[in-house]
């Protein structure tokens, strides 16, 4: 383990041998790091936080303090951070608010600098929260999401599966997976270049390009619609997308006022 002579570490804290921890870091109270994690300069850990293997913290970020939640009386909640994440410059992460709550990171993420993940947000696996991006309390943001740069994400709001956020974008709304959101909550068509990467079929897009037309390109009702294509006997993406409608508790984006085409090819 390497530790640079003016970093300040709690007693309590358990570092792994692994661990590199860089210049003027401080590291206060029960604070686990798993190996090879690398802590650079200035970056504070605090409070109940458990931060996995391999991960990347960089200069002045701020893991683990108390949530910005005027509501929070010094109750005992935890943040959990996976494994292989990166947390770019000045970001924040808070704990949860309420007695053992927590806020949950899972594994291959990427925060980038001025990220904020506020109290019982739940991030799911190989996500990506771009430049000061800002993450309400109790988000919860799909794997392979894509929060791009200066997004507002509202307090309980859902990010799908392979959803993407236009920058500059904001939603009090559900985002649906597999969906380009813009503007205000406004769903703009399929994130086709993020479903190429993650490897879905030309059959697999034209089936979810269908329900999404279906869905978001026509008046009337959206239940409507929804028990439509369920009766239909949908493919698997799409039925996973028709789930997510149907349990929105916020009610999902709306689609565009328009009937161009302009997802992304």
């Amino acid at each position: 383990m390497a530790i640079h002579p003016t970093a300040v570490i709690s007693p309590q804290a358990d570092i792994d041998p692994g661990v590199d921890i860089g210049p003027y870091v401080v590291i206060d109270g029960t604070v686990r790091v798993g190996r090879g994690t690398r802590i650079l300069a200035h970056a504070v850990l605090t409070g109940w936080t458990e931060i996995g293997e391999d991960n990347e913290i960089h200069m002045g970020a701020v893991i683990g303090h108390v949530p910005q939640d005027v509501s929070y009386s010094g109750a005992k909640s935890f943040l959990r951070i996976g494994h292989r994440n990166i947390i770019r410059e000045h970001s924040q992460i808070h704990r949860g608010t309420q007695p053992e709550s927590a806020t949950v990171i899972g594994n291959d993420n990427y925060l980038m600098q001025h990220a904020h993940v506020a109290h019982n947000c739940r991030l799911g696996n190989q996500t990506i929260i771009a430049g000061g991006a800002l993450l309400a309390g109790y988000v919860e943001v799909a794997d392979r999401a894509f929060v791009s740069g200066n997004c507002v994400v509202h307090q309980f709001v859902k990010i799908g599966t392979l959803a993407l956020l236009r920058g500059l974008s904001r939603t009090s709304r559900d985002v649906p997976p597999f969906c380009i959101m813009d503007g205000t909550h406004t769903v703009r068509g399929l994130n086709v270049v993020g479903l190429r990467r993650a490897g879905f079929s030309r059959e697999r897009i034209t089936a979810l390009r269908r329900a999404f037309a279906a869905l978001f390109r026509q008046r009337g009702n959206m239940r409507h619609q929804v028990e439509r294509l369920s009766a239909a006997g949908p493919s698997p993406d799409v039925r996973a997308l028709l789930d997510f409608i149907q349990n929105s508790e916020r009610g999902v984006c709306f689609g565009p006022r328009h009937t161009g085409r302009t997802e992304e090819e």
